[in-house]
């Protein structure tokens, strides 16, 4: 098994799933095995890769209760070496489901053991319940995109404690593989002025590519496609290439 990634922030609209999706693409472009999970009841991963939702008959919500059934959980994508765990709304109810199960918070680290993948990326909630809990104790590592908007930095601390926390109790091996820029936009001072925050508390674990604002991106999961496959010269395109490149690096 090579290296289990959570790509998590609890605000909302960050460019997690986005994120996601376009980093996996571009990992298993440069020859990377690579395999998302949608660990997000909305789903967005799901569909943004092709699938529908409302079709898919073993998800990652089963996997958690039977782990036996990841074999049939993996889906292929129209990207050869990119594979997905799908979900869909069924998935929320897990946070209920799970409250009363023994070793609850070590479920989807058992489902993932075993796996021959190079890359695992985690698409989690935008929350900090059981599910997240899940993936941080499944993983190596945390990613965190963050937004260059005014509020980027509310919440950042509340979600590092809870990494600590995890690490402290239920998995020691936990890093912070580091924070991505989101959503930049260079025609405001904003984003350069919350960059230059971002800098100053995370240095090296900041990630040098930043990701900007970009229309084929946002467009690029209405066609059930990663930007690459929509429109690989677009700048939203380009930069999760080098993010891609920047992750290998660092391996």
């Amino acid at each position: 098994m090579g290296k289990i990634v959570a790509i998590l922030n609890q605000k909302g609209g960050v460019g997690k799933t986005t994120t996601t999706i376009n980093l996996g693409a571009y990992l298993a472009k440069a020859g990377k095995k690579v395999l998302i999970v949608d660990f997000d009841p909305q789903g967005n991963a799901t569909s943004g890769l092709g699938l529908a939702k409302e079709t898919v008959e073993t998800t990652s919500h089963d996997i958690l209760f039977k782990p036996a059934e990841i074999v049939t959980a993996i889906h292929e994508t129209e990207l050869p070496r990119l594979n997905i765990i799908p979900t869909n709304s069924g998935l929320a109810a897990a946070e209920v489901q799970l409250v009363n199960k023994p070793n609850r918070e070590l479920l989807l680290k058992k489902a993932l053991t075993g796996l021959d993948y190079d890359y695992v990326l985690i698409d989690c909630p935008p929350a900090l319940g059981l599910l997240t809990i899940n993936a941080l104790t499944a993983a190596d590592q945390l990613l965190i995109p963050v937004q260059a908007e005014y509020y980027a930095l509310e919440g950042l601390g509340q979600l590092l404690s809870v990494m600590q926390r995890v690490r402290q109790g239920l998995n020691t091996g936990l890093e912070l593989l580091g924070v991505v820029v989101t959503m930049y936009d260079g025609r405001t001072s904003l984003s350069e002025q919350v960059y230059r925050e971002l800098q100053k508390h995370f240095g090296d674990k900041l990630f040098k590519t930043i990701i900007p604002r970009n229309v084929r991106l946002a467009e690029a999961p209405s066609y059930g496609k990663p930007v690459s496959e929509h429109d690989k010269w677009s700048k939203g395109a380009r930069a999760y290439k080098q993010l891609a490149k920047e992750m290998i690096k660092n391996e």
